[in-house]
């Protein structure tokens, strides 16, 4: 559940851009409730002094969600970012949390306010509106239009952030009040149902071999990746697919391909491949292996040493150490040995590599509940 933002902390989001080079957001921790990492967060009250003609009203107007930014950049994946979508003028605006020592957060300008339209897929082109915002959907972005992003996020020419968490009742509030429809066009459901065509066949082949298959299948496509663009050909995918005995047919690929290949490159990024080939994890599941991964980092360097996955892994309550089968080195050890195999150096971890693993894991556990509690228990969160 998103936090509930009390304060008023910008004057006038007419004038965010100037507002935003200028200052950035102090947040004071609060000890009732706390959705992610920080408390209290204030930004967009309802209740706020305008110098321009918007109404206090049209301002409160407004869906708040969390987000993330999809990258295989450990740091910049680790980002946290609030939003807000003004259903007054379809405007949007993205904030990032930052956190300075242990009682210190600040909330800097990521997005500055104003009119987007999505940047790829069915509907480029299309300006974002109160559909659009939903857990699970993805915003892009031009990089080049955003000069203040971090230099690891301009290296790509699309920024995507996927919505992690949103104001459900301010949503369906503004919703019953919009006259705006959601239609969902006959091509983007046909795209979804060749997608979960696939995605299906897959899981069968993948719900033994979860995690050996997807850390594999991970780093051969990072291999095949030369020029370290993240881009590949529809050969590479359709080799590392038979090198590890997914069976996926002509018929099921091709159509598929020409969904993620929408701009005629030939190339498609291939973390996208998996995400649409394979599926991913819920935004439940993966807060709690982000919260982990974090946790680790503690230097937010995006990667971590081998020797501190040792040093924190526990698995003094593993089944197979409660019974008796197993020792907690054993099981250790065998964990180590998963892991590292994923790993494109020998000493350390990625985030990209550390969330194959777990998304391998996932494919095999219905309940969400038993999935964290996997995480939970050996690291302590």
């Amino acid at each position: 559940m998103i936090d509930h933002l009390s304060r008023a902390v910008i004057s006038d989001p007419e004038q965010n851009s100037t507002s935003e080079r200028q200052e950035s957001i102090h947040i004071v921790p609060d000890s009732k409730m706390t959705p992610l990492r920080f408390r209290k967060r204030t930004l967009h009250e309802t209740k706020i002094r305008t110098h321009s003609t918007l109404t206090e009203n049209m301002l409160s107007h407004k869906v708040q969600f969390d987000g993330r930014i999809i990258s295989r950049n450990g740091r910049d994946a680790c980002r946290e970012l609030i939003g807000f979508f003004f259903t007054h003028d379809q405007s949007l605006t993205i904030y990032e949390y930052r956190q300075f020592g242990k009682n210190r957060t600040n909330v800097l300008p990521f997005i500055q306010k104003n009119i987007y339209s999505h940047q790829c897929g069915r509907r480029k082109g299309k300006q974002y509106q109160l559909g659009d915002f939903y857990v699970g959907a993805n915003l892009t972005f031009l990089s080049s239009d955003h000069p203040r992003l971090p230099e690891s996020i301009k290296e790509n020419t699309l920024l995507i952030l996927r919505i992690t968490d949103i104001d459900q009742i301010a949503l369906d509030s503004l919703k019953t009040d919009s006259v705006e429809r959601e239609d969902i066009t006959s091509q983007e459901a046909n795209d979804r149902l060749v997608l979960k065509a696939i995605q299906d066949a897959l899981k069968e082949q993948l719900h033994k071999r979860g995690v050996r298959i997807l850390t594999g299948l991970g780093k051969y496509l990072q291999q095949l990746d030369k020029e370290g663009t993240g881009l590949l050909a529809k050969a590479d995918f359709k080799q590392a697919l038979k090198a590890f005995h997914l069976e996926v047919s002509e018929n099921d690929f091709e159509p598929a391909w020409q969904i993620l290949n929408g701009n005629d490159s030939g190339k498609v990024d291939y973390g996208e491949f998996k995400r649409a080939i394979i599926g991913e994890m819920n935004e439940y599941r993966k807060s709690f292996v982000r919260k982990v991964f974090m946790k680790l980092d503690f230097n937010k360097t995006g990667c971590v040493p081998i020797i501190d996955i040792r040093k924190c892994y526990c698995a003094k309550k593993h089944p197979q150490v409660i019974s008796g089968h197993s020792t907690e080195e054993e099981i250790k050890l065998s964990f180590l040995e998963t892991l590292k195999d994923a790993c494109s150096k020998s000493d350390e971890v990625s985030y990209g590599e550390f969330e194959d693993y777990y998304e391998g894991l996932s494919i095999g556990i219905v309940n969400d509940e038993d999935f964290v509690n996997i995480l939970r228990t050996p690291w302590g969160i």
